[in-house]
């Protein structure tokens, strides 16, 4: 059956409706793109929320949703339907493997990289011995020494919960056997989830450049989009590197009780950046494109814009 249907309006009246229709169309797809949402290590705030979320936003005509937190937590929540999104971006594989075991993710793929660092308070007042160190001027303390100083207060995430909480403790372990400095991770750390220490991850380069802490564990990609000035460390120690995995990170471990009161060991993982599009995705296809974006030449360049090295490693 073939159905036809003519208006005939006045003029001014047709030029309203077409107004209108036009309005409406934009409404439309503005609430069809309201739910398209990414979550992603907390560290990645800048990246996600002032780089790729924006730049895929305009080229997709979508409205984009950045949702940040340690990536252990954020896995948990995905995994326990607590929250529903289309993209899941970890740091390391692990979170990513939470995903994998909940049905979650079928497979993931590397987007970037990074390694560990010190991030310090341009103003501090230990400011002026972490720049000496920076700088490679003479006399200079080594960076340990510093951070061993009583009264500093340093700062970093729960390694119950976020990657970078747990990579900050592997990092002043292999330290300790790098400069063959016994005791070294106790002295900077104290006990593994130092209540002194152990703040929220989106949050912890807040605190520092509030001055609330004079140094943090932090991500070099994470710290050189904050703007703060950092100490690089050598490849011995500082996660980079996954050809030094087998050999040498993987020397060290500890025990720690999870988010559901579980023992268990923790063992290093490479800094890897991986994404995956979740299986309960209310836009897969947008997911798809928006992992393809993160690979592409125009998505690798604003990850080198905000510091963060090439992909490392296969899918997972």
């Amino acid at each position: 059956m073939r159905l036809s249907m003519s208006f005939s309006c006045k003029p001014g009246a047709a030029a309203r409706l077409v107004a209108l229709a036009v309005t409406l169309s934009t409404v439309f797809a503005a609430h069809a793109a309201e739910d398209f949402r990414v979550t992603y290590a907390g560290s990645m705030g800048v990246v996600m929320d002032k780089a790729l979320g924006p730049a895929f936003a305009q080229s997709h005509q979508v409205n984009y949703q950045g949702q940040g937190q340690g990536a252990y937590g954020m896995a948990n929540l995905l995994a326990s339907k607590k929250l529903v999104a289309d993209v899941f971006v970890s740091i390391t594989p692990g979170p990513i493997a939470v995903l994998q075991k909940a049905g979650l993710v079928d497979k993931a793929e590397p987007v970037a990289s990074t390694s560990m660092v010190i991030a310090y308070n341009p103003k501090g007042k230990y400011a002026q011995a972490f720049d000496a160190i920076r700088s490679g001027k003479a006399g200079a303390q080594p960076w340990w020494k510093v951070l061993e100083t009583p009264t500093l207060r340093f700062g970093r995430t729960d390694p119950a919960t976020d990657p970078q909480g747990q990579n900050i403790i592997f990092t002043m372990m292999l330290a300790e056997r790098y400069y063959q400095q016994p005791g070294l991770a106790n002295a900077v750390l104290g006990n593994t989830q130092n209540p002194k220490q152990v703040f929220a991850e989106g949050g912890l380069l807040t605190r520092l450049e509030a001055g609330q802490v004079d140094a943090a564990s932090g991500y070099e990609s994470a710290t050189r989009s904050a703007g703060l000035p950092y100490i690089k460390l050598p490849d011995e120690i500082n996660l980079s590197n996954p050809a030094m995995d087998p050999n040498w990170y993987s020397k060290v471990s500890f025990d720690i009780t999870d988010a559901k009161g579980q023992q268990k060991t923790l063992h290093t993982q490479p800094l890897v950046f991986y994404a995956a599009v979740l299986n309960n995705a209310p836009h897969p296809e947008l997911a798809k494109q928006f992992v393809q974006f993160m690979q592409s030449s125009e998505g690798q360049a604003l990850f080198a814009k905000n510091g963060y090295g090439q992909p490392k490693g296969g899918a997972m």
